[in-house]
């Protein structure tokens, strides 16, 4: 009897972290960071002016464009920004790295399962996830879940403690060391994040690490937390931006730390356009309006997917690390009703 598709498969994610707190200070003073303040979320009212492209209309007639022109266009908005007596954001959070992957949270036939489980412990046997780890430990060393915060700034610090069996072992990367458009193949420190991070995936040992990025941007600079989503009106009408934030401290989703970590895939066609996107099922990067993995060249997770268990068509190797990654990120993979 052939396999099918099973019409229930969800996988929950293995690289679990949380949110990211924001905290402000000096930055010779890094080693005493847990000390400093944390970021407040603040309210600001400002005028602006009108900038947004107008109709033919009312561009062209001079005293229909002084007339909108004229007009104040107030806002009120959340900001976020480092004291005048600190140059320094610190940007901490948690990551859990959980192995089992074999195993989905949900499937509803075991036939389909026995042979997913089958492809996937092959998979492990060959690579045993060093290659996926590797990159992982990249994104973390790099800073790339500073986003925004990161860019033009003096310098870029990131520090991952890890501790298991009473042993406690920190490691400190010059982020502004690594590019952000490619992957090296990790040595020495680097070397070992990925190794935690690999037994952590094969299930062998505890991964949880602390991770804190330290960013001189210059006092009172602005600083960017992650932006809220208002959704049913639920909030307050006359303000434009809400900015993210965990009791009362200045943070960034945990979906964005989350994307950045998995922005680890340059095997979809043309990655040299765009370089490391964030592993998704279709390789969608919202920013851009485009999918970089798309069905009618069958690179995508689901045909690549159901060619590897369904057909016995094995993908090429790094097609395989991208499906990998694919169910290590999470998600419901059933076939569509």
């Amino acid at each position: 009897m052939a396999i099918k598709t099973a019409s229930v498969l969800a996988f929950e994610r293995k690289l679990s972290n949380s949110d990211a707190v924001m905290h402000a200070g000096k930055w010779e003073e890094r080693a005493i960071s847990g000390q400093w303040p944390a970021l407040a979320i603040l309210s600001k009212d400002v005028r602006g002016t009108i900038s947004n492209r107008l109709k033919n209309a009312v561009a062209s007639d001079p005293a229909k464009l002084d007339a909108e022109i004229q007009k104040a266009n107030l806002q009120r908005v959340d900001m976020a920004a480092l004291p005048f007596d600190a140059d320094t954001l610190k940007v901490s959070f948690t990551l859990r790295v959980l192995g089992n992957l074999v195993l989905p949270s949900a499937c509803n036939d075991q036939e389909y399962q026995a042979e997913l489980a089958k492809k996937i412990n092959a998979y492990i046997a060959e690579h045993q996830f060093t290659e996926l780890a590797a990159r992982y430990a990249e994104n973390i060393a790099n800073g790339r879940f500073l986003w925004r915060n990161r860019v033009g700034a003096e310098s870029v610090e990131v520090r991952v403690t890890h501790q298991a069996d009473n042993k406690k072992t920190t490691w400190v990367f010059n982020s502004q060391d690594f590019n952000l458009r490619e992957f090296t193949q990790p040595t020495g420190d680097l070397a070992e994040l990925a190794e935690v991070i690999r037994l952590g995936l094969m299930g062998q040992s505890f991964a949880f690490l602390q991770v804190e990025g330290f960013v001189r941007l210059g006092a009172g600079q602005e600083v960017f937390p992650s932006q809220e989503l208002v959704l049913d009106g639920g909030r307050d009408s006359t303000k434009s931006k809400y900015l993210y934030k965990v009791n009362e401290v200045a943070a960034m989703h945990s979906q964005k730390i989350g994307n950045a970590l998995r922005t680890i895939d340059t095997w979809y066609p043309d990655s040299e356009e765009l370089g490391p996107i964030a592993v998704e099922p279709y390789g969608s990067v919202t920013s851009r309006g485009k999918a970089y993995r798309q069905p009618r060249v069958k690179k995508d997770f689901y045909n690549l997917l159901d060619a590897w268990i369904i057909k016995g068509e094995v993908p090429a190797a790094e097609q395989q690390h991208y499906v990998i990654a694919t169910l290590v990120r999470g998600g419901v993979f059933g076939e569509a009703g």
